[in-house]
């Protein structure tokens, strides 16, 4: 009896240190894990349709307000959708604006569980879980701008505003990986 039990052990510890790995390695496929990000989301569709919402991101210990504007195709119905997430690749605050690319299921009636990778071009990678509540069915690409409030660009550091694109900075973070 005790060495089933043992035996028991040894095998639950082995399979929580395989998850860890998995996890790990999917982590690495998606970069550096720079930024949080949480944000609400609310879509309406009819065959197309378009999405609207705000969040923030929490980056190097500070929040930066954003909003979110979008759409998709081939969907259908209303939903509100609360995600949190973590940002890959971020180096520079002003690279987390843009056009991010999904392709997203959702099938929400009353309430639903979702989760996505998104990438936008400047290599930045979000992935995020979701809770989401209305009526809505959609299979689509999903295309969300992100920008950032006024308020959130004002607060960016001058050394990073007088940065461009492919600084030193980013460089010497990707070299070290």
């Amino acid at each position: 009896m005790r060495l089933a039990s043992l035996a028991v052990a040894a095998a639950v510890v082995s399979l929580s240190g395989i998850g860890s790995i998995t996890q790990t390695h999917a982590a690495d496929a998606l970069g550096e894990h720079t930024a949080t990000i949480s944000f609400r989301l609310s879509a309406a569709d009819l065959g197309a349709g378009v999405s609207w919402g705000k969040g923030v991101l929490s980056f190097e210990g500070h929040d930066y307000p954003f909003r979110i504007r979008g759409g998709s195709g081939a969907a259908i119905g209303f939903s509100t959708m609360q995600a949190t997430g973590t940002v890959y690749n971020l180096y520079r605050l002003q690279d987390v604006e843009g056009t991010y690319w999904s392709v997203q299921g959702e099938a929400t009636i009353g309430a639903g569980k979702g989760g996505a990778v998104m990438e936008n071009n400047n290599g930045i990678h979000i992935k995020f879980t979701s809770s989401s509540s209305g009526a809505r069915l959609a299979f689509s690409v999903e295309r969300l701008t992100l920008r950032l409030t006024p308020a959130a660009k004002a607060a960016i550091p001058a050394a990073q505003s007088a940065q461009g694109p492919g600084t030193q900075d980013r460089t010497a973070a990707l070299a070290t990986h």
